[in-house]
């Protein structure tokens, strides 16, 4: 095997890779959950109770 069997392997394999990232990330089994999570730094909820907890202990 020389140099260029290998990296021609190697960029199939990162290639894979890739597509394989990107199915599980746009899978619509997961379009719920990253959903929600894109709303978590928005959710003033969790910061006002974090704000509340803080203030009791000060």
């Amino acid at each position: 095997m020389n140099w260029g069997v290998l990296h021609s392997i190697a960029t199939v394999a990162a290639f894979i890779a890739f597509i394989g990232i990107a199915w599980w990330a746009y899978s619509p089994k997961n379009k719920k959950r990253f959903e929600e999570d894109a709303q978590l730094a928005l959710d003033d909820k969790d910061l006002l109770s974090f704000k509340e907890r803080t203030k009791d202990t000060q």
